[in-house]
């Protein structure tokens, strides 16, 4: 891992592997949201990035988990770090107080959900 004062800041077309964390973020969080909240949900509402180019288009989120996925993916487009770290191994924090304990639960649920009904691609995006 490289240290602070060799990482440059962030430029602003998100890269490959930004879009990727973001698609299982987006993934994650609908499964939790399925599975955890009852309601009217919709579409992803227009933010930092299409909701099509992420490829969340086809996912459903209540008002809450809609709120707590565009600020996420704001956090990530507009980190200083590069390259960007994950998110458990960032020295710089910039989720408000709250968030990471709500992206710590969300991946809880929805990771060992998911590989046990067959994505075990996500086991790939885990260790690599």
């Amino acid at each position: 891992m490289k240290s602070m004062a060799t990482q440059t800041l962030a430029t602003t077309e998100p890269t490959r592997q930004e879009l990727k964390d973001l698609k299982v973020l987006g993934l994650f969080t609908a499964v939790y949201c399925r599975s955890h909240h009852d309601g009217a949900k919709s579409g992803l509402s227009a933010g930092d990035l299409d909701a099509g180019q992420l490829g969340l288009a086809k996912y459903r989120y209540c008002a809450e988990c809609q709120e707590f996925l565009a600020y996420a993916i704001q956090r990530r487009l507009r980190c200083p770090l590069q390259p960007k770290p994950s998110c458990k191994e960032c020295p710089v924090h910039c989720y408000r107080p709250g968030h990471r304990e709500r992206v710590r639960e969300i991946m809880r649920f929805a990771g060992p959900y998911l590989i046990k009904r067959g994505r075990l691609d996500l086991l790939w995006h885990y260790f690599f």
